[in-house]
């Protein structure tokens, strides 16, 4: 088990916010909207699995994934058009 400090514990929970972020405003049609479908899919593609590798750590203290999981939900449903 890996055992990240607090500082890096809270770079990465800042991090996945800012993949939600990413993978709701492509959804969204607010980000990306000038590149091809298929950079979209892969730019939600990436940011999803990185947010399900990092969910999957178990060293989280109380960390709200709420919206990290909604995130990897809608990812792994959108399909770019």
């Amino acid at each position: 088990m890996e055992n990240r400090t607090k500082e890096r514990l809270a770079q990465d929970y800042s991090a996945l916010g800012d993949s939600v972020d990413l993978i709701n405003a492509i959804i969204a049609g607010d980000a990306m909207a000038d590149e091809s479908a298929a950079d979209r899919q892969d730019c939600v593609d990436r940011n999803t699995q990185h947010l399900e590798l990092m969910v999957a750590k178990e060293d989280w203290g109380s960390e709200d994934m709420t919206a990290t999981n909604a995130a990897i939900a809608a990812g792994n449903g959108y399909t770019a058009s």
